[in-house]
């Protein structure tokens, strides 16, 4: 390019020349020279000319380059990012509810098994240990092996969570208490109204206020424990009052958690695995105080012999799976909102309650199944107004 512009300007500096007239050969041979012609002006502009579009060329063919990767890196990131936070959220989404569905599956062979197991070996509270016992130690294997993260606690912490496993140690003997003794859908159409003592003893003993709404939720809950305890047509004061201190206990463990355990750095997972920890503690000399060894072994013997060998597969099933139920709820709280948990808890029941009368071929009278569906209405309702 740059040999062609001198040949242009060579020729048309020759015309100009009158030597070349004279012999038109000669403009060839002497163009080389005829830049350096008197006329100082002449190729400096001539320079400037042909150096400017091939100086400036390459900035050209730079620039819409630059433009182009500007334009790209500036409109391509927005459909990525939607894309992305469109899978993000069905992801969560599916989370959710693979935690629903294993949350209410594993409750539903707790309760059966633990049934089978009460039926035939009526001793809630060494039923009770065990359950936290396998607890305990499914954890600490856990944390041996290094599945699971080991929890970083200290003393506050433990001192913290001492009212809380109190608590859970009072509801889940209660609870366990009123199996034995009762229906598995009867206690749980009981449990239900758990909603009414949470509301009573916060209004009552912390002084907390809520809406209107909340406060008439509790009528179709109270109204319907009531209608379906006393249309109970196996009904057992024991059971019935087992059932009712335990939702008293959970309500405590409750307010108890809430308060003590803000700003604690403690996965959902390990928090129940050091609940269990200490409430088997707790229970443990209780549950020998009051059953003990000796009835023990006697109700051991006469289990093995009236079921046979599988019922020690029943004791280990409810142990596990009662475990592995309240790992996966408290899991769950670190995922969802505190309502959207009472929702699934009172779908929980409804599975609980539903299964159990199928499987247990438990008699229900009409005003009983209405009184029952009054009560998880109502409790249903109570998440609502709490919106």
């Amino acid at each position: 390019m740059v040999l062609a512009a001198k040949q242009t300007l060579s020729a048309k500096i020759g015309f100009s020349n009158p030597l070349s007239r004279r012999n038109p050969s000669s403009s060839l041979q002497r163009s080389p020279v005829s830049l350096s012609f008197p006329s100082t002006d002449l190729p400096k502009r001539t320079v400037l000319a042909v150096s400017k579009p091939l100086h400036l060329s390459p900035m050209r063919a730079e620039s819409p380059a630059r433009c182009e990767a500007y334009e790209a890196d500036k409109s391509e990131p927005q459909p990525i990012d939607d894309a992305s936070e469109t899978k993000s959220e069905a992801a969560k989404k599916l989370k959710i509810g693979i935690y629903f569905a294993t949350w209410w599956a594993l409750n539903v062979v707790f309760n059966i098994y633990n049934k089978k197991v009460l039926n035939a070996y009526p001793y809630p509270w060494l039923t009770s240990t065990l359950s936290l016992a396998a607890g305990s130690l499914m954890m600490l294997i856990s944390w041996a092996v290094g599945i699971v993260e080991t929890p970083k606690t200290d003393f506050d912490f433990w001192k913290t969570l001492f009212p809380v496993a109190v608590a859970h140690t009072i509801g889940h003997v209660a609870a366990t208490v009123s199996m034995s003794k009762v229906a598995v859908s009867f206690t749980h159409i009981i449990k239900s109204g758990e909603p009414a003592f949470s509301v009573l003893v916060s209004r009552f003993l912390l002084g907390e206020t809520f809406p209107t709404s909340v406060y008439l939720s509790l009528i179709p809950i109270i109204g319907g424990c009531a209608l379906s305890a006393l249309t109970e047509l196996n009904f057992n004061m024991t059971g019935f009052m087992g059932a009712m201190i335990s939702n008293l206990a959970f309500v405590f463990r409750n307010i108890f958690s809430k308060k003590g355990m803000k700003g604690k750095s403690v996965s959902g997972m390990n928090y129940y695995a050091c609940l269990s920890m200490l409430s088997l503690l707790i229970l443990t000399p209780f549950a020998i105080a009051v059953e003990g060894p000796q009835m023990w072994i006697d109700g051991w013997q006469k289990a093995l012999s009236d079921i046979g060998p599988q019922f020690v597969g029943w004791v280990a099933a409810q142990s596990v799976f009662y475990h592995l139920y309240n790992q996966v709820s408290y899991m769950s709280l670190d995922q969802i909102s505190p309502l959207t948990f009472s929702v699934g808890n009172t779908m929980k029941r409804i599975s609980v309650i539903v299964s159990s009368i199928i499987i247990f071929r438990t008699p229900v009278q009409p005003v009983n199944a209405l009184g029952a569906a009054i009560a998880i209405l109502g409790t249903f309702l109570y998440s609502q107004a709490k919106l």
